[in-house]
């Protein structure tokens, strides 16, 4: 078994807590993402799980072991980070097989567990060339090949996509998924991409302020954030979040009690004949979707609507929201009702 359990783990850094009584499960053989924007605490708590940084507080378990007081190479655990770290010195067989090497693993084993992760990578047609004859793409599959090779219990995979060009990047993403889903290594992904999370993860872990915001499924990470700021930092464009009860009700939406905030997906408010009227200040042609930017009093509000018909900038607009789409979000920002 080769689960992760975060146990009240808190970091401090000269009087700044990075890490808030961290709390985290992740099932053996389980994708889990933390996504979060920069500073929010998501690689410091990676690299605490890998060893290479020491916790103010609380425990680490992988399986059965607790792991918070053994060095790196004794957690069975296999990273791979944003810059490759892919050696230029040596060939691509030398380069994969590294980790292998410095366990002084039998050399029939490195062999064999070379070709393993190369062919799981689609670069065993590489493994005499030198780094430096490769492209990024190329270095970073290397890089995963050299952390499969250990058959780590646990991959820990930091910003292994952000330095690839976004064409390459779809394409690796896609790939990776399917290569993790064959392997079934418990894996533990760091991004500040949501789209990475959203199609990566079996569960995502959204960070914010050195606290874990909300922990659960895609889907329900989107269609039901926890909290205002979820809400807002997943989805693009984000949601909506609405004050006045006035133009709750003009959406068609009425409040359980007093005081709350609507919280309303962009592609969850339509075109009606009658009901919030605006006016379309920006309209952004996006290919197969339209976005619409106005002003509701004070507030800005965003609507995604599809491209056909064609939204003129100036159009005087109806909206409704769509059955189902409110959340409701108390005077802390926290979920109180979907409805």
């Amino acid at each position: 078994m080769s689960a992760i359990s975060i146990r009240s783990v808190r970091k401090d850094f000269k009087g700044h807590q990075a890490l808030k009584s961290i709390e985290l499960e992740v099932l053996d053989r389980e994708f889990c993402v933390l996504l979060g924007p920069s500073g929010c605490g998501k690689t410091t708590l990676m690299r605490i799980i890998a060893g290479l940084e020491e916790a103010t507080d609380g425990e680490v378990w992988i399986g059965e072991r607790r792991v918070d007081a053994l060095p790196p190479r004794q957690r069975r655990i296999a990273m791979v980070f944003q810059n490759y770290a892919v050696f230029p010195h040596m060939t691509i067989g030398e380069n994969i097989g590294f980790g292998l090497v410095m366990q002084k693993a039998p050399a029939a084993e490195i062999t064999k567990q070379v070709g393993r992760a190369a062919e799981l990578m689609h670069i065993n047609h590489l493994l005499d060339r030198y780094a430096g004859q490769l492209s990024g793409g190329q270095r970073q599959r290397v890089a995963v090949a050299r952390a499969l090779a250990v058959q780590p219990d646990v991959l820990l995979m930091d910003e292994p996509l952000s330095n690839l060009d976004a064409l390459l990047r779809l394409e690796m993403r896609s790939e990776l998924k399917g290569l993790l889903r064959d392997i079934q290594t418990t894996t533990l992904y760091v991004t500040h991409d949501q789209t990475e999370a959203m199609s990566l993860g079996d569960r995502i872990a959204v960070m914010h302020g050195g606290e874990i915001a909300q922990y659960d499924v895609p889907a329900a990470v989107y269609n039901q954030p926890a909290n205002q700021f979820v809400g807002s930092f997943i989805g693009n464009p984000p949601m909506n979040f609405i004050t006045d009860p006035a133009v709750q009700a003009q959406l068609g939406c009425t409040p359980p009690h007093e005081g709350l905030t609507l919280g309303v997906r962009p592609e969850s408010l339509a075109l009606a004949d009658t009901g919030l009227g605006v006016d379309a200040k920006v309209v952004e042609m996006l290919g197969a979707s339209q976005q619409i930017n106005t002003r509701v009093g004070d507030q800005v509000m965003r609507i995604s609507l599809s491209a056909e018909p064609v939204i003129a900038a100036g159009a005087r607009l109806h909206l409704q929201a769509k059955p189902g789409a409110a959340r409701w979000y108390d005077k802390q920002g926290r979920l109180q009702l979907a409805a």
